[in-house]
């Protein structure tokens, strides 16, 4: 048996800043209004008039970044997991365009739809790769594109404000050390929940001819809904549950915590669990002040900061917790 040990981080994000002033362009909201439930002053978005990013081409610029800190080549990477809810097109999905991208050879390619949870999968999903065996270097992407889907108005601003475009890569590369690396991960899911976190349509459930029939002004059912008090109460429930399943299963205690990365949902979110934990403003990282709610990018690029601005250090205890639409929830513990 192996572990894998992350061996390469890196992120992107568009260049395009949009503060919370910006956002009254589109709607009625405030900076004070928007810190106060969110703690996010702006966020990236895409410019399509100036850049021509999209959720693919972010993924693999972080992706190449990864790759070169890891000390190897496009060439060594055996297996990529796509993490995303915003592909560039329906079908097929990322992992396949970043391949193209960056012109690697037919290896596989698989995307992961969990969204918020979507890189905790991933990398759960890549872990076990390499355990078995089966590949030494695996590239673990979350990527998003939100803002081309998100509704610019008043009604729609509860959804709006919240999230922003960005990716962040990492790569898992087999360690024969098995006390350090992935030490393990926990998944879990609850979908009586799922349309409290979701967007129905366009899709098989309700395609396109029907809503360009019905033509209906008020129809929001192709916009993202979220019962945002709902999925804070879960929220905060389900990222305490998985952070202790996985300190109990390493025989850890909250003490031993070095640095927990929180997916960047809410910073009221991340707070709270910092506060129940009992951890200090040095062993939790957030910049969801910087960027929103960017999702499956949310982790790999919070932890490739927190690993470039020298936070985490060899040998400490990483955790990584997320919890999103599904509902779908997941932890991972890491020795540095």
């Amino acid at each position: 048996m192996y572990n894998s040990r992350i061996t390469g981080l890196g992120k992107y994000v568009p260049e395009n800043v949009v503060t919370n002033d910006d956002l009254k362009e589109w709607m009625d909201t405030s900076d004070e209004w928007i810190q106060e439930r969110t703690g996010i002053q702006e966020r990236r978005w895409i410019d399509p008039e100036t850049s021509d990013d999209t959720t693919s081409i972010m993924g693999a610029k972080a992706a190449k970044i990864a790759i070169e800190r890891a000390g190897l080549t496009k060439d060594d990477i055996d297996f990529i997991v796509f993490a995303t809810l915003s592909p560039d097109m329906y079908f097929p999905g990322g992992g396949v365009r970043v391949q193209e991208l960056l012109e690697m050879d037919t290896i596989g390619a698989i995307d992961v739809r969990n969204q918020c949870s979507g890189f905790i999968y991933g990398l759960s999903v890549a872990d076990q790769f390499i355990k078995t065996g089966m590949y030494k270097h695996v590239l673990v992407i979350g990527s998003e594109n939100h803002s081309g889907g998100l509704e610019r108005s008043t009604r729609g601003r509860a959804v709006t404000v919240i999230f922003g475009d960005g990716a962040g890569a990492a790569v898992l590369s087999r360690e024969e050390d098995t006390t350090r690396g992935v030490l393990s991960t926990h998944l879990h899911s609850e979908g009586k929940h799922a349309k409290e976190l979701s967007l129905e349509g366009p899709s098989t459930g309700r395609w396109v001819d029907a809503i360009m029939e019905d033509n209906d002004p008020e129809d929001v059912s192709y916009y993202p809904y979220m019962n945002g008090q709902f999925v804070f109460k879960h929220a905060v429930v389900r990222f305490s549950e998985a952070i202790i399943e996985g300190l109990k299963t390493n025989n850890l205690q909250k003490e031993d915590i070095d640095m927990l990365i929180p997916h960047q949902a809410n910073l009221r979110i991340s707070q709270f669990i910092q506060k129940k934990f009992g951890l200090g403003n040095d062993q939790v990282y957030n910049n969801i002040m910087r960027y929103g709610n960017t999702t499956a990018a949310s982790i790999p690029i919070a932890l490739t900061e927190a690993w470039e601005e020298g936070k985490i250090k060899e040998g400490d205890n990483v955790v990584l917790a997320a919890f999103g639409s599904g509902f779908t929830w997941g932890s991972a513990i890491i020795k540095w």
